[in-house]
C-alpha cells in the first residue's frame, strides 16, 4: 500500500499455526486478563467501601489498579512511611495525595494522547497486518514508511526521559529506604519494612524492565516471539500481579476483600 488512506482497520495475526496452540494462547491470555480484572476490581471495591482503608497507601493502591504511573508515587509513600514516619500525615495529607494522583493521571493521559494521535497519523506503506494481540506502537511503526516514523521516535524519546525520571526517583527513594532500614535494630522491624517495600519493588522491576526492553531493544534482537513475550509481560502480567503482590502481605486489605466477597 502506498499510503494509509485505504487502511480502515488492522488485522491481528494468529499467534500460532496450529489450532491447539491458538486455543492455548487464547485461554492463557483470557485467564490472566480476567484475573487482572477481578483482582484489581476487588481492590477498588474494597478500598472504596472500607472507610478504615482511606489512607494514603490504599488511596494510591486504588489508583494503581487503573494506572501504572502511580508506581512512582507509591515509592514515595514507602519512602515517607519508613524514612520520615513522624511527618507522614503532613507530607501525605489528603490534598497532597490528590495532587500527586492528578499529576500521575495527567502525565499518563498526555503521554497516551501524544502517542495515539501521532502514531495513527503516520502513513503506512507495509500493509495492515500486526503480529501482536493488540495495536502496540512498535508493531505499528514497522508498517510505516521508512522516513515517516521520525516524529514518533521523538515522542518515544520524550517518554523515555519521563520514564527515566521516574526510575531515578525510585532508585533514590529506595537507597534512602534501605539506609533507614539497615539502621533499625530489631529483625522484626527489618521484616516489616521489607514486606512493605519488596512487593512494590518487584512490580516496578518487572514493568520497567519489560517496557524499556520492548521499546529500546536493538532491531537485530527483534523477533515475533520475543516481541509478543515482552508485550504480554508489561501489558497483561504486570497488572495481574498488582493485586497479588500487594494483598498477600497486607492483612487489612485481605480482610476487607474477604468481607466484601462474603457480604
Amino acid at each position: 500500500m502506498s499510503n494509509s488512506s485505504s487502511i480502515r482497520h488492522f488485522v491481528l495475526l494468529a499467534l500460532a499455526d496450529t489450532r491447539q496452540l491458538q486455543l492455548l494462547h487464547f485461554c492463557l491470555l483470557l485467564g490472566i486478563s480476567l484475573a487482572a480484572l477481578l483482582g484489581n476490581g476487588l481492590i477498588i471495591s474494597a478500598v472504596a467501601c472500607g472507610h478504615h482503608l482511606h489512607t494514603p497507601m490504599f488511596f494510591f493502591l486504588l489508583n494503581l489498579a487503573l494506572k501504572l504511573f502511580l508506581l512512582t508515587i507509591m515509592c514515595y509513600d514507602c519512602y515517607v512511611s519508613i524514612c520520615k514516619p513522624l511527618h507522614y500525615g503532613t507530607l501525605l495529607g489528603s490534598r497532597a495525595c490528590a495532587h500527586m494522583a492528578a499529576a500521575a493521571w495527567a502525565s499518563a493521559f498526555l503521554n497516551a494522547v501524544m502517542h495515539t494521535a501521532n502514531t495513527f497519523s503516520l502513513p503506512l506503506c507495509h500493509g495492515n497486518a500486526l503480529g501482536q494481540f493488540f495495536c502496540e506502537i512498535p508493531a505499528i511503526l514497522k508498517l510505516s514508511c521508512s522516513n515517516s516514523y521520525i516524529r514518533e521516535i521523538r515522542i518515544i524519546v520524550f517518554s523515555i526521559f519521563l520514564v527515566f525520571g521516574c526510575f531515578v526517583f525510585i532508585v533514590f527513594s529506595y537507597v534512602q529506604i534501605f539506609r533507614a532500614v539497615l539502621r533499625i535494630p530489631s529483625e522484626q522491624g527489618w521484616h516489616k519494612a521489607f514486606s512493605t517495600c519488596l512487593p512494590h519493588l518487584a512490580v516496578v522491576s518487572l514493568f520497567l524492565s519489560t517496557v524499556i526492553f520492548a521499546y529500546l531493544k536493538p532491531p537485530a534482537m527483534s523477533s515475533p516471539s520475543l516481541d509478543l513475550a515482552m508485550s504480554v509481560l508489561y501489558s497483561v502480567v504486570a497488572p495481574a500481579l498488582n493485586p497479588l503482590m500487594y494483598s498477600l502481605r497486607n492483612q487489612e486489605l485481605k480482610a476487607a476483600v474477604w468481607r466484601l466477597m462474603t457480604g
